[in-house]
């Protein structure tokens, strides 16, 4: 089946995310911290007069962070709440040929959480991600 992806690089690998999970790609300015919040949530950001989650995609996916290069972010609502995703690139939006993940593709615990299918990319297979596993609470959920 052919769906429409955006494609964004987190951790320098290539992933796939659902068009519909997207609602915007930003840049994000200034982050306030929360203290006592999940290591996985980098703090509270300004966005359009309203007040986003920022999520460090790289700490969520037990990866080496960038340091503060990740500035863009995707993003998502979800349950009535918009989340920031933090990635290091935005590619393109275009419609690709969803594959199953199959038994033996060999993934990480921090992409296995996310993965759900995956995607031929510029010859090269990338993860199609669900952005709802990588926020604290609801990983288990989805």
């Amino acid at each position: 089946m052919t769906e429409l992806f955006l494609i964004a690089e987190i951790g320098g690998r290539a992933v796939a995310i659902a068009a519909d999970q997207v609602e915007s790609v930003v840049d994000i300015g200034v982050v306030t911290p929360v203290p006592r919040a999940d290591p996985r949530v980098k703090g509270l950001a300004a966005l359009r007069s309203r007040v986003v989650t920022v999520i460090n995609s790289c700490v969520a996916l037990g990866l080496p962070c960038p340091g503060d290069a990740a500035r863009r972010a995707v993003i998502t609502p979800i349950d009535g709440h918009p989340y920031a995703m933090l990635v290091e690139g935005v590619e393109d939006v275009a419609a690709y040929e969803v594959q199953p993940l199959t038994s033996g593709v060999a993934l990480s615990a921090g992409w296995k959480s996310v993965a759900t299918s995956v995607i031929e990319h510029r010859g090269e297979p990338a993860l199609v991600v669900d952005l709802r596993a990588l926020v604290p609470g609801l990983a288990a959920a989805a």
